[in-house]
């Protein structure tokens, strides 16, 4: 952590789990997240999904459009959960992995998941251990360009567990959609959960067993 703080105003290369890049002026960092400036965009990323990080030659971007989503004169160290949790009811961008980012508000944090109302998916569960960084959006931006009277924000009716697996539990018997679907292995019925496995009913009968801890987001149609 010495050397990371020694780069803060610095700029830097920090390679992603995936083979993702970014590439901007380091600008804090806490225990276990950087905040990199990348140009009018503040990117957060949890130490936890860094690869590698290098001092790099760029000029410095312009700042006067840059937004963020915690108080940077706070004295507090900045973390993850306080970013989370500055970033309720704001519309960012999360990455997951591969072609997995999506846009929405985060509407409740729990124990190891948090809650996201996607104007697409809808409400989606993401595991917080699997987002890879999160980008907020200038306050001006709404969803699609959509007037904001007309961004009819539907709240979760389902009630919440503490934990990801607790609230895949309490689905058991409900067709779900993990991983945004881009699997047709991980759409189906919810037959069993069983500690960290769970019993998939796939689209043509068969039954699979996943590992709760590979699997990062999964929302109800």
């Amino acid at each position: 952590m010495d050397y990371i703080q020694s780069l803060i105003g610095k700029s830097i290369d920090v390679e992603i789990s995936g083979k993702s890049v970014f590439q901007g002026i380091l600008i804090d960092a806490g225990l276990d997240l950087i905040v990199i400036d990348i140009g009018q965009k503040f990117v957060y990323i949890p130490l936890v999904h860094i690869q590698n990080l290098k001092q790099c030659t760029l000029e410095k971007p312009h700042l006067e459009h840059v937004f963020t989503v915690y108080d940077n004169d706070q004295t507090d160290k900045i973390s993850y959960r306080k970013v989370l949790e500055n970033a309720k009811g704001r519309f960012i961008e999360i990455y997951i992995t591969g072609n997995q980012s999506f846009s929405g508000y985060l509407t409740s944090i729990m124990n190891d998941y948090f809650v996201f109302h996607s104007p697409v998916f809808k409400t989606i569960f993401v595991s917080i251990d699997h987002v890879k960084w999160i980008i907020p959006y200038p306050d001006n931006i709404t969803p699609y360009a959509m007037d904001k009277d007309r961004f009819l924000f539907v709240p979760n009716s389902l009630p919440l567990s503490r934990t990801f697996k607790q609230q895949c539990k309490k689905l058991e018997g409900v067709f779900a959609v993990f991983d945004l679907g881009f699997d047709s292995d991980k759409v189906g019925l919810i037959e069993k959960v069983d500690g960290n496995k769970i019993e998939l009913r796939i689209a043509n009968g068969d039954k699979l067993l996943w590992n709760l801890q590979h699997l990062k987001t999964f929302h109800v149609p």
